[in-house]
């Protein structure tokens, strides 16, 4: 079986609401549609690289492009992981979890995206609580990093709720305009003290060697 010889395919994540996994290509070509439908009102612009001001049907090729990508391009030393969200087994979005030399960097970092249909409800909380479950109970990380840009209140809103502090600001160019990026750092002292959100993991164990992890 496939699983068998690429183990990510067997790992999910489950929170009370939320199970996290990679999709099926047909669970693929709906997250695709999900992207597709919109992330995010047309006079902003969350993300560092503009995809999503692309035509809706080159937005939907590109988050299939992307995901083949990252999986085509693993290695145990410099991998990113994106899990589709499924809320009440509909796809709602996409939480990525990455790193670099994570067996003597310890650190990850986190990205996601949520349909608009799917915001304001908790949802981004609670995936991005699940990678960090992941990330400081099973793949011994020490630190967390995300950043938001300065006109993203919702994101900066839960990395707050986790535990995440301020960690400097950088600048950007996107569409042609400067954009402040505000970096935040989540230490795993401060995820204990602000984790409530219950996580399960499955099929973790044959995915640990991907992750850079010896298990010898």
């Amino acid at each position: 079986m496939l699983v068998d010889h690429f183990p990510l395919l067997g790992l999910r994540l489950r929170t009370p609401r939320l199970e996290l996994r990679l999709p099926s290509p047909e669970e693929l070509a709906t997250l695709a549609e999900v992207a597709a439908d919109g992330i995010h009102a047309p006079d902003v612009m969350p993300f560092l690289i503009p995809w999503t001001d692309q035509p809706t049907a080159e937005v939907a090729r590109a988050v299939i492009q992307h995901h083949w990508l990252r999986l085509g391009n693993w290695s145990s030393q410099d991998w990113s992981l994106s899990f589709t969200v499924f809320h009440a087994g509909d796809v709602v979005g996409q939480q990525s979890i990455g790193a670099r030399d994570l067996a003597v960097i310890r650190r990850v970092q986190t990205g996601s995206w949520l349909g608009q249909r799917h915001q304001r409800q908790g949802i981004g909380t609670e995936m991005r609580a699940a990678v960090l479950h992941l990330a400081f109970t099973e793949l011994g990380a020490e630190e967390a990093v995300s950043s938001a840009f300065a006109d993203n209140p919702a994101s900066q809103a839960v990395s707050r709720k986790l535990g995440y502090q301020p960690d400097g600001l950088d600048r950007h160019l996107v569409r042609d305009a400067m954009v402040i990026d505000c970096r935040m750092r989540l230490t795993r002292e401060a995820w204990e003290r602000h984790r409530t959100i219950p996580v399960t993991i499955d099929g973790l164990t044959p995915c640990l060697p991907m992750f850079g992890i010896n298990t010898a």
